[in-house]
């Protein structure tokens, strides 16, 4: 097997560090810190963070994870980490585990989780919890829309709720910025209300098979919701049918994704997920090599 690249923060380069490695933790500098000036690829770059082994059992994944998500983050060499609870992990308090996090440069933490679960409890501590850490920039709202409606319910928050969380989200000296997940699936749904509400979409192709829209698919998000920020999420694995992502759809999601963020039409790209990045698998392979190759690309039109 060919040797992957080192990733652009490698082993060898936190131990040239030596005796400074403890400060850049104790100062809470970022992990991922470049001497550059401008904005990079990598900085527009997520990684979809879940507790360690979330997926073993329900994606058709042949072996168990145990990466947790700072650590898929580092070997993947991304700096920003969207963090989603998944089937009631991790538990409230969150203080403790998120201390992990405080290296990265981003964290967007979930208040809507996994399966669109969430109650009012878990959001508030999610907000005490982003107002305490410096580098949290936002909250997600996961599975918001339901599939099936629920009770007469489209989404997890009515329009209501969102305009009351936003007015939290915003308050203060430290305003959060709100995120929603949006399947192309779901475009058809009534959900242009909610979407206003929200400033960042991140767009999922559920099934590898429909990547081949995915530029139409954009455009119509983009009619839907002209003014938000888009964020595209690039799958690793084709869990809309439990099987390996294709190379060749993993290839032409992370091409277009670059080629949108080059020409300022999205302003971030996230890789799902970090309780797979220790698997060995094809896709995550190649992912990590190709942002070793394009990261440190610097981006003309920053956002």
């Amino acid at each position: 097997m060919t040797q992957k690249p080192e990733p652009s923060l490698s082993r060898r380069h936190l131990l040239a560090i030596g005796g400074g490695s403890a400060a850049l933790y104790l100062s809470d500098q970022t992990l991922f810190a470049q001497s550059h000036t401008g904005i990079t690829v990598r900085d527009r770059l997520w990684l979809w963070g879940h507790p360690a082994g979330a997926h073993n059992k329900d994606w058709g994944l042949s072996e168990p994870s145990r990466i947790t998500p700072v650590e898929a983050a580092y070997y993947m060499s991304i700096p920003n980490v969207v963090m989603v609870r998944y089937s009631g992990k991790p538990e409230m308090p969150f203080d403790q585990y998120a201390i992990p996090f405080r290296p990265l440069e981003q964290v967007v933490w979930s208040v809507v989780g996994a399966g669109g679960e969430t109650q009012t409890e878990e959001r508030r501590a999610v907000l005490e919890l982003a107002r305490k850490n410096h580098n949290f920039t936002g909250v997600q709202m996961d599975d918001f829309f339901f599939s099936e409606p629920k009770s007469g319910k489209i989404a997890a928050l009515s329009t209501g709720e969102l305009r009351a969380l936003q007015k939290d989200l915003k308050s203060g000296s430290k305003p959060l910025d709100l995120w929603v997940t949006l399947y192309t699936y779901q475009l058809d749904q009534p959900i242009g209300d909610y979407l206003k509400l929200c400033d960042a979409i991140t767009l999922w192709t559920w099934k590898a098979e429909d990547l081949d829209k995915l530029p139409a698919n954009f455009e119509k998000t983009r009619k839907l919701i002209p003014n938000s920020r888009m964020i595209l999420g690039c799958y690793m694995w084709d869990y809309g049918t439990h099987k390996p992502m294709p190379m060749e759809a993993m290839r032409r999601q992370a091409e277009q994704g670059l080629k949108w963020l080059r020409d300022g039409s999205i302003q971030g790209i996230i890789f799902l997920a970090s309780c797979i990045c220790d698997l060995n698998l094809e896709a995550v392979e190649w992912t990590r090599s190709w942002i070793h190759k394009v990261g440190d690309e610097r981006l003309s039109v920053g956002a």
